[in-house]
């Protein structure tokens, strides 16, 4: 008997009554998709992309692919749902719902909203009181994570990372001083700038960059900032990218006096303004821009 896209006989206080009384409702189903390897997929996952009313995806000829890949027809069920459409598709998906369809929503790869398109849609859904509903499955992030070798237990999901240099310092600000392992995307062209920015400010940090997750050229760079980033930029990177980032083992609040006496030490030696910032920020856990600043000031002062 099928309960939910289970197969299996139903339990003590479950009566066929209840089963098809369940039949008909409309639902939202957000299903997780393979990240590349098309056998990632579950049974239950199938059956609702066999059985539903009609399936949201970011882009329908990739869809078509692993519909054909497992002998599902589609039946002109594909319809396109991205971030540039996704407020507008809401009520219509709401209506169908309403209307007692099923209504299945996949991203390309992994899990529809975490970076993707879905996040509107599941709120939409929910707020007008229908029934939501997941297929869990692939995950880039989780899965970067678990190959990464780094702390599982506490970490945090930055997404990726802003293109402006301003709002990029600013995050980087706050890594500065994040306990949690760090999960972000980037792409393939900017990875190197990316990892050139924070070797800069977190050089003996480690980090793991996946690249092409379970696919046939699959790949985990492991090692200090410093290190991948060395490797990187020496490279050509094609595909999708996870970076996975070490925390900070002690977060201590450091002021401007300690800083101060840092700097002075480091510059006393004559270690230039730059790479006297970049070692006392590091070993401080103190932002590099502020500390770059003090040691500017420093600097000039002593220069008069």
């Amino acid at each position: 008997m099928l309960v939910d896209g289970w197969l299996h006989e139903p339990n003590e206080g479950t009566t066929v009554q209840d089963i098809e009384q369940n039949e008909g409702v409309g639902e939202l189903v957000v299903i997780a998709t393979p990240l590349g390897n098309l056998g990632d997929i579950s049974r239950r996952a199938l059956h609702y992309l066999e059985i539903a009313d009609v399936v949201y995806c970011e882009d329908t000829r990739h869809s078509n692919k692993l519909f054909s890949a497992h002998g599902i027809a589609v039946r002109s069920r594909l319809t396109s749902l991205h971030e540039h459409n996704e407020a507008s598709q809401c009520e219509h998906i709401i209506t169908r719902i309403g209307a007692g369809e099923t209504v299945v929503l996949i991203s390309d790869a992994g899990t529809p909203g975490i970076s993707d398109p879905g996040t509107r849609v599941v709120a939409a859904v929910a707020d007008a009181g229908l029934k939501v509903t997941t297929v869990p499955g692939p995950s880039a992030v989780i899965a970067a994570l678990t190959l990464s070798g780094l702390d599982t237990e506490r970490f945090v999901m930055e997404g990726f990372v802003p293109r402006k240099h301003g709002e990029r310092e600013a995050l980087y600000a706050t890594w500065a001083k994040q306990e949690r392992t760090i999960v972000f995307f980037e792409s393939p062209q900017r990875l190197a700038s990316t990892l050139g920015e924070l070797a800069q400010h977190f050089g003996s940090r480690r980090v793991a960059v996946a690249r092409e997750m379970t696919k046939l050229h699959e790949e985990v760079l492991r090692g200090t900032l410093a290190e991948v980033s060395s490797i990187i930029a020496s490279r050509e990177i094609v595909g999708e990218v996870v970076v996975v980032l070490e925390g900070v083992a002690n977060v201590v609040e450091v002021d401007d006096a300690t800083i101060r006496a840092a700097l002075r030490e480091r510059l006393g030696d004559g270690a230039s303004v730059r790479d006297a910032a970049t070692f006392v920020a590091q070993t401080l856990g103190a932002s590099r821009r502020v500390t770059y600043e003090i040691a500017l000031t420093l600097r000039s002062e002593a220069d008069k």
